[in-house]
């Protein structure tokens, strides 16, 4: 009993000490490029149910996930996938991308959106079932938004989804024009709170 209480214990420890970990390199890459980064604090568990529930895991086989920050999204996406389920993780932060590659080493790791496609042909892979994303469109110029939301179409199979959580409803009149499906909802809890779009190509 001893022994399992205390490693029990010495998980809870490093859970902690990684949260904490996350949280200060977090803010330290917000501080350093705020319009790439777009908050000062990872998203909630809460952000992260409701941005990767209603979507058939079993049956993806291959999944984007754009501005994965400090893996919170990527972490969950692990214990959700199948095997052999091919992640491609796209953060643009050195060093948040570094992290990244050394706790999921079996994923794809690249740094920029715009070459979404072209990342996806170079390993062998036409179109995705899913892409998720945490990237401040908001902070963007439109003539990127427009780059990075075509990227993303082209990337995605015929009725695949991208999910996506943005601070504002600014990019409503873009991608309800861009998919054939689109639904918005509310996520209270976190910081700040987050509307999450959830498109059908």
């Amino acid at each position: 009993m001893k022994a399992n209480k205390s490693a029990v214990e010495t998980t809870t420890c490093l859970a902690m000490q990684r949260y904490v970990r996350d949280k200060v390199r977090f803010f330290t890459t917000f501080v350093k490029s705020p319009r790439e980064v777009g908050s000062v604090t990872p998203s909630s568990a809460r952000l992260s149910k409701r941005m990767l529930d209603g979507i058939d895991w079993a049956e993806v086989t291959s999944v984007v996930e754009l501005g994965a920050g400090t893996g919170v999204f990527t972490q969950k996406l692990k214990h959700k996938i199948s095997p052999n389920t091919k992640v491609f993780v796209y953060e643009q932060d050195v060093i948040l991308r570094a992290d990244l590659q050394e706790r999921f080493p079996s994923f794809h790791h690249h740094c920029d959106a715009q070459c979404l496609s072209a990342d996806l042909n170079q390993a062998g892979v036409e179109q995705v079932d899913v892409i998720i994303s945490g990237l401040p469109f908001m902070n963007f110029p439109q003539e990127l938004r427009e780059r990075i939301v075509a990227e993303i179409m082209q990337s995605l199979k015929p009725g695949g989804a991208f999910v996506a959580f943005q601070y504002s409803l600014q990019m409503r009149k873009q991608l309800k024009e861009t998919f054939r499906e689109v639904s918005i909802s509310f996520e209270p809890l976190n910081i700040p709170p987050a509307f999450v779009y959830r498109c059908r190509k």
